[in-house]
């Protein structure tokens, strides 16, 4: 079969590639298609062609693969979320634990590297502790309001369809979100609507109401609201945040942050406390962590804990130990290591990150932490101390090579490496590789019904 662009074919899906999608293979050539699983058989128009693959978009399943399952979210085949979600959660974790194990063969030409079992997330609905919802002016219809000609393309709040910027669903329940977070989400739609102000418009630039990012603390089971608009208008602003408080005793903090960049982006230029406080406190262990609305932490909190319970068992500290985290974040793992090492030292290029991990060591009476500001290719050679332990966590994009090569020199008799992307980490670990022996990988999953996988590597020096 000769694959053409914009032409129509039909395809039987045989596996899933990683970033989710289905691959077929006509006559061998492979045909990637979102949206699917092994074993359906597809109709697909064809977007792209290269030499050697080609992605394809779906129009119709022609017959279901046996391993398709309902979805439980009403969104889940629109929205870019839980695009997993017709698949049933032990046959995810096969797949994600397959992903890695391919990866460290395939990118990294690691061929015998033990990739353990996944631990699986302890909840696989309603385990996000952060959501962010768009504003839409002209939300987008879904297949079944297309076909009644009383809906309007009205306002909307919720996600987006995958590939564009500005076309929202309105969203009226997210699954993978605790319950409280609806409620007070359709409180916000609501009251949105009776309001005299526009949505932003993307296009435009022109509209008041930009974003609504929810947090939760699992541990005190407290909320925190945060509105982002585009100009300050307090008295409506507020009036929302009474609204709110009154109706859902457990939002503490409702925020209001201000921009007017043009770019989608949800932190803003100012940033005004509505009720309550600036932050709420979630638990990690036996820790306390202040939680801002712009700060970082880990979207799935008891597996979180998993996360670092599994780096705790790498690292193998018996308090005598100095250890180095470099892309430190807020401090969460030199705060959870903290009291099994001597001494641990943060990195992090993010400014307002240290000033939290900073906060976040002194709330927990802990001083044997210490943190530095920067990038980690100017701060890391200028610290004296020889780690016996380094614990890398890098962004999805991995390590710079300048900064492999420093740790190459340094030279710490173990690594435990954090990874939330397969690919760049078997990259890296081929970079490691020559003087470190790899001796097993354990994927935790914080992402159930996504093709996302975290993963700790354990390394030590040859």
């Amino acid at each position: 079969m000769s694959i053409k662009k914009r032409k129509a074919y039909e395809l039987e899906i045989t596996d899933l590639a990683f970033g989710g999608r289905g691959l077929a293979k006509p006559d061998g050539f492979p045909v990637f298609i979102d949206r699917c699983i092994p074993g359906d058989v597809v109709f697909a128009k064809i977007t792209k062609k290269k030499k050697s693959w080609a992605e394809g978009k779906l129009i119709k399943i022609l017959q279901e693969s046996s391993l398709r399952k309902e979805g439980k979210c009403q969104y889940c085949n629109f929205c870019g979320g839980c695009k997993w979600q017709q698949i049933g959660y032990d046959l995810q974790l096969e797949y994600k634990k397959r992903h890695v194990t391919e990866s460290m063969q395939h990118i990294g030409g690691l061929k015998d590297v033990l990739v353990k079992d996944v631990i699986p997330s302890d909840n696989i609905y309603e385990y996000r502790n952060k959501m962010e919802f768009s504003c839409s002016s002209k939300r987008w219809l879904l297949p079944w309001e297309l076909e009644n000609e009383e809906i309007k393309k009205d306002f909307g709040i919720g996600l987006h369809v995958p590939g564009t910027f500005d076309k929202v669903i309105d969203i009226k329940r997210c699954e993978i979100m605790p319950d409280l977070g609806n409620q007070i989400l359709d409180d916000v739609r609501n009251f949105i609507k009776e309001s005299d102000l526009p949505a932003y418009n993307l296009r435009t630039h022109e509209g008041f109401w930009r974003f609504l990012m929810l947090r939760h603390s699992v541990a005190f089971d407290t909320w925190m609201v945060n509105i982002v608009t585009t100009f300050k208008q307090m008295d409506v602003v507020r009036d929302l945040a009474s609204v709110l408080t009154q109706n859902h005793p457990q939002i503490k903090s409702v925020m209001n942050n201000i921009t007017d960049a043009k770019s989608g982006v949800s932190i803003g230029k100012e940033e005004i406390c509505l009720y309550g406080k600036d932050h709420i406190k979630e638990r990690l262990g036996k820790f306390v962590f202040k939680i801002s609305p712009n700060s970082f932490f880990q979207t799935n909190t008891r597996s979180c804990e998993n996360l670092y319970a599994k780096v705790s068992e790498y690292a193998a500290l018996t308090g005598k130990e100095t250890v180095i985290d470099l892309y430190s974040g807020t401090g969460t793992i030199p705060i959870w290591l903290s009291d099994q090492a001597k001494m641990v030292y943060g990195i992090e290029i993010v400014k307002s990150a240290v000033v939290d991990a900073k906060l976040n060591a002194q709330l927990n009476g802990i001083e044997n932490c210490e943190f530095f500001e920067g990038d980690i290719k100017d701060v890391l050679p200028g610290l004296k101390q020889k780690p016996d332990v380094m614990i890398i966590d890098p962004p999805r994009v991995g390590m710079h090579k300048d900064v492999v090569q420093q740790v190459l020199y340094i030279s710490p008799e173990k690594i435990v490496y954090v990874s939330c992307n397969p690919a760049t980490l078997a990259r890296d670990l081929e970079m490691l590789a020559p003087e470190y022996d790899i001796k097993e990988i354990q994927p935790v999953d914080m992402f159930p019904h996504t093709y996302h996988i975290e993963s700790v590597a354990l390394l030590l020096k040859k």
